[in-house]
């Protein structure tokens, strides 16, 4: 425990120094206050552009307060899941290619500490970041659209978390034998491809974490009810990822172009 906890702070530390702690929180306010913002405004900024009728424009409705915040989550999984991606793609390829792994290597016989350490420190991040840009949503779509139905918030936003979570913890075990960009895309890669299947085939993959992103909407607007399968699957894949990056860290320290 000593150990988790010196190399758990280690990463805050490291994280705070190189600005993680400011430009990745501040993305994810910033998406998910623009999405309030440009659909309360939507029809003035089409009325502006000139390129419609305003008779056309004045058809426009405002959405409900939960669509618009089951429509953040979609500003998230692009451009929020991609800032995290590759604000951690060098976690384990980093230690790996400075030598540090190796270091650590030689004073302890195992390397699960380090890699739980990074994976706490990391899900702080995400963690904070997502609530962050929640709450902003929250409080803009409160303001100009209509009040929210809080527990269905607080369920989705649970239930998306997750989704980003495991998501993040697969950086882990590829940051073990590839450099950082490429196990950042292959992670991505894998959750667009879950995320897919469970699109086109939602019945035959029903245990799919990648469902997590779409229940949690689903959540948020009321119409989708808690599935278990999924949310189970992540939390194995989260500790397989763990234990994994360990023993492949231990086994191969240094990176081949160290």
């Amino acid at each position: 425990m000593n150990r988790f906890v010196i190399f758990y702070r280690k990463e805050m530390l490291e994280s705070a120094r190189t600005f993680k702690w400011i430009w990745v929180p501040a993305v994810f306010l910033l998406l998910g206050i623009m999405q309030p913002l440009s659909t309360y405004y939507l029809p003035e900024i089409l009325k502006m552009s000139g390129e419609i009728p305003p008779e056309a424009a004045a058809l426009f409705t405002v959405p409900s307060a939960e669509s618009v915040m089951a429509s953040t989550l979609s500003q998230f999984s692009t451009i929020g899941l991609l800032v995290l991606v590759l604000s951690g793609m060098n976690l384990v390829a980093g230690e790996r290619a400075t030598g540090t792994a190796e270091l650590v290597l030689t004073r302890t016989a195992s390397t699960l500490p380090m890699i739980a350490a990074k994976w706490a420190a990391m899900m702080s991040l995400v963690v904070a970041s997502f609530i962050l840009g929640l709450a902003g949503a929250a409080y803009y779509t409160y303001q100009l659209i209509g009040p929210i139905a809080w527990n269905t918030l607080i369920s989705g936003g649970t239930i998306y978390v997750l989704w980003l979570a495991w998501i993040v913890t697969l950086i882990l075990p590829l940051g073990a034998i590839l450099r950082g960009p490429a196990a950042a895309f292959i992670s991505l890669g894998i959750a667009a491809g879950l995320s897919l299947l469970s699109g086109l085939l939602p019945t035959r993959f029903s245990w799919n974490p990648g469902r997590l992103s779409s229940l949690a909407a689903e959540r948020i607007l009321g119409d989708g009810s808690i599935l278990w399968q999924p949310a189970v699957v992540a939390l194995l894949i989260m500790v397989a990822s763990i234990a994994a990056a360990a023993a492949m860290l231990k086994k191969s320290p240094l990176s081949p172009q160290s």
